[in-house]
């Protein structure tokens, strides 16, 4: 499985900018050609260029898994239309106030963690969209579960402040094995500095190798 590295508008907070599952990527539409094929040839997707609501931050707004794809009520019809080509299950909270579900909501195929956060109500939305269970849960005392964890269909990473109650809980909801991790030089958020799927991962710019080596083995470890 391919780990590189890169960086978008000159940070390595690459995650903030890209919604990634195991066949599709969607980033910016002014994100660089050769950010686009990096994508395309680390984590093997079709690459699609998006907005929501005119903004870059696809990673903190958007949430979803190889099933589906959930979007803020300012998601515009057009950003819609884009969105659906991926030929996901789709749906747009229009009646919820938090735009940032990125940072809300911890999905793979296998299971879900939505943030306290969120109502019972949208939950529900959630769930059935991903075509998933959803247990809500904080993280490190923190509700922004998505932004400080990354999982996919093989493992999942979570900052090292957690604890091995928490781990063990999130292992067992999402179903995978979790590991240990920091990005670009010991950052906590580990979302915002790294996307993943079950092909590839790609890291903010100033990963260290150590960080790389344990993204190695965290994320493509035997499942």
């Amino acid at each position: 499985m391919s780990v590189d590295v890169t960086e978008i508008f000159g940070t390595p907070q690459i995650g903030v900018f890209i919604f990634i599952n195991d066949n599709y990527a969607l980033i910016p539409f002014d994100a660089p050609s050769k950010l686009e094929d990096k994508v395309a040839d680390t984590l093997k997707v079709d690459v699609i260029r998006a907005s929501i609501a005119g903004s870059r931050l696809l990673g903190v707004l958007i949430c979803g898994n190889n099933t589906g794809v959930v979007l803020p009520r300012i998601t515009l019809e057009a950003e819609l239309e884009a969105v659906k080509r991926m030929g996901l299950n789709t749906a747009v909270l229009e009646d919820v106030r938090e735009t940032s579900l990125g940072n809300l909501v911890l999905v793979n195929d296998r299971g879900c963690v939505t943030s306290p956060l969120l109502s019972h109500k949208t939950v529900k939305v959630i769930a059935d969209t991903l075509g998933v269970e959803c247990e809500t849960r904080s993280l490190g005392g923190s509700p922004f579960v998505g932004s400080l964890a990354v999982a996919t269909n093989r493992a999942l990473a979570v900052p090292p402040f957690v604890t091995d109650e928490e781990m063990s809980e999130f292992e067992s909801i999402l179903k995978v094995q979790a590991g240990l991790l920091t990005v670009n030089k010991g950052r906590m958020f580990l979302r915002a500095g790294l996307v993943a799927n079950t092909k590839g991962a790609l890291a903010g710019s100033e990963t260290t190798g150590h960080e790389l080596m344990q993204i190695q083995r965290i994320l493509f470890q035997a499942p």
